[in-house]
């Protein structure tokens, strides 16, 4: 084993020659815009074989770094959401560094060996959080440092091992491989979506770190080198699996409890951190603006709307006459609007290979749960049904009677 203790697809502007994967001279290989792969020219057979564990994904444009010293674990611990206090070696965890007013800015992916934390993030995220790590460190005993250099990531659905020709990464006698927790409710989290039936309870998803001088020597071996999926192929199961993803579904104002993320990555009864009072008021008190759904898509036309597209109430049915068919008949009717309710924007898409088009959304809290939407592709409405994961009701898990505002008339 390679030891190292001695040392989704993104819309990011086209990289250089230098940046780009080992396996990019791969027959099909289309590059995403981050320098790994989207997919090789198969994308519906790279997602059944990804799904079935036959194949891994390159994500080696996305960022490792490390954190070592004695105070690492408790340091991170007061910054961050989870509880990292006494991560055993090996264990992975899941955790958010939040602003002032509880709003999401990095989302972390987190192995500790013992004596070094690897914290795994999304590429663009590497720089921002390694500054500020760096500058929180003040007189703690903790040593911050980006290992994106010479450490890349692998994404799979089974444990990778020398047998799939690929030699995970050690550190102080562990093999670094982050285990997605999103297949359960941690320890101190909660879920508001159906727990039972929740689509991530099959989700096997890990990440498993590689030397990067290893994984070019693979990409240029001769031998038989393990099946490769793209980033497209996993976008579409994470999607399936309702699994919010930082550079994907969050912008300025989103809190972790719009998304479920309270299910993986924070715990409501550790001590305070950055953002903590948002977090704990509105699972308590309050209701989060607004809720994540997973959208079906129509595929009759073959259109995929962009990430970020309009989602709207869909037009009701109209009759004969062009009145909406719910409403009354006579003067009192209004004829219907032709402006649609934009009620919420798209926040990941992809075509599934069992499922078809699928996507998740960010839409209003107070959208009816039951409303036919649609989404606005260009000039083209797609309907859309949708798939609750954060329900309406989301929050308020104090049960606290809201008082009347001082004046107002009760009826």
């Amino acid at each position: 084993m390679t030891d190292a203790s001695a040392g989704g697809e993104t819309t990011a502007s086209p990289v250089d020659a230098a940046s780009r994967s080992p396996f990019a001279t791969r027959d099909g290989f289309v590059d995403d815009g981050s320098g790994v792969a989207a997919h090789y020219g198969e994308l519906i057979r790279e997602q059944r074989r990804l799904s079935q564990g036959g194949a891994v994904v390159d994500l080696s444009s996305r960022g490792v770094l490390t954190v070592t010293g004695p105070d690492r674990l408790s340091w991170l611990n007061s910054l961050t959401s989870q509880s990292l206090v006494g991560l055993a070696p090996g264990a992975s965890a899941e955790t958010l560094l939040l602003d002032a007013n509880g709003r999401l800015e990095h989302a972390v992916r987190l192995v500790d060996d013992g004596e070094t934390a690897w914290l795994l993030v999304d590429g663009d995220e590497t720089e921002p959080l390694r500054a500020w790590l760096d500058r929180m460190r003040f007189m703690l005993r903790v040593e911050v440092a980006d290992r994106s250099g010479d450490v890349a990531t692998l994404g799979s659905m089974h444990e990778i091992a020398d047998a799939d020709g690929i030699t995970p990464l050690t550190s102080n006698g562990v093999a670094i491989v982050w285990v997605d927790p999103w297949h359960d409710v941690v320890a101190g989290g909660h879920s508001y979506a159906d727990s039972e039936s929740h689509p991530g309870r099959e989700w096997s998803y890990r990440e498993t770190l590689v030397a990067r001088d290893d994984l070019a020597a693979l990409a240029g071996s001769s031998a038989t080198v393990p099946e490769l999926a793209g980033t497209l192929a996993l976008e579409a199961l994470r999607i399936e699996a309702w699994r919010p993803r930082l550079t994907t579904e969050v912008d300025e104002r989103s809190i972790p409890h719009e998304l479920d993320w309270m299910r993986s990555a924070v715990h409501l009864s550790k001590g305070c951190y950055r953002g903590q009072e948002t977090v704990a008021k509105v699972h308590n008190i309050g209701h989060p603006p607004r809720r994540l759904v997973m959208l079906h898509l129509d595929g009759s036309d073959g259109v995929l709307p962009a990430r970020g597209a309009d989602v709207v109430l869909a037009a009701a049915p109209a009759d004969a006459f062009g009145r909406p068919a719910e409403s009354p008949s006579g003067p009192e009717a209004v004829a219907p609007s032709a402006t649609p309710t934009v009620v919420g924007h798209v926040t990941s898409v992809a075509l599934h290979h069992e499922l078809g088009p699928v996507a998740l959304a960010l839409v209003k809290r107070t959208t009816p749960e039951t409303a036919a939407l649609a989404v606005v592709a260009d000039d083209i409405v797609v309907a859309a049904s949708q798939e609750v994961i954060v329900p309406s009701s989301a929050g308020a898990a104090a049960g606290v009677p809201r008082l009347p505002r001082l004046g107002a008339v009760r009826r």
